[in-house]
């Protein structure tokens, strides 16, 4: 018997995003709407920390990516919450039999500060996973001089674990 068959490997996925600031419309993060003079232009509600971690999901399961199931050439995807994203990919991901050990997270972006906005962040990024909010690492950093001070990026790192019965 190989390792593969005597237990199921934990998985890993990354998920990267990125989205140029545009004004006029809302700024949302993890879920969450940021005062901000700008948001993250994008087909959906242009959140890439859910977009991020969408991929991240899906990718620990070898589904594909994001645009596999939501192509932002489908108009009803247009202006949606990026929170079905992150449902449908953790339904794909029940459906392989893993559930969500934790993820961590790293916004990249000149403004707004994250800091103030990071526990409320976790918690519904926490509450649309399933999980703890100690599970849910969210850190920022500015692009010091990487030129990419008009857009968002977000990397995910997700840890998935086989689910179990007792």
């Amino acid at each position: 018997m190989s390792n593969s068959q005597a237990f199921r490997i934990p998985r890993i996925g990354f998920g990267w995003d990125s989205h140029e600031f545009k004004p006029g419309i809302p700024l949302k993060v993890g879920g969450v709407v940021l005062p901000h003079h700008s948001g993250l232009a994008g087909h959906s509600d242009g959140d890439v920390l859910l977009h991020a971690l969408t991929d991240a999901l899906l990718g620990a399961i070898a589904a594909g990516d994001i645009g596999t199931y939501f192509p932002p050439t489908d108009p009803k995807w247009k202006g949606a919450d990026s929170a079905m994203f992150v449902r449908e990919a953790l339904r794909l991901v029940d459906e392989a039999g893993y559930v969500v050990g934790n993820i961590d997270s790293t916004l990249i972006l000149a403004a707004p500060k994250i800091a103030p906005h990071a526990t409320a962040i976790q918690q519904k990024v926490a509450d649309l996973l399933g999980i703890e909010p100690s599970r849910v690492g969210i850190k920022a950093k500015t692009p010091e001089g990487m030129g990419t001070d008009n857009a968002a990026i977000a990397h995910v790192a997700v840890l998935l674990a086989e689910i179990s019965w007792p």
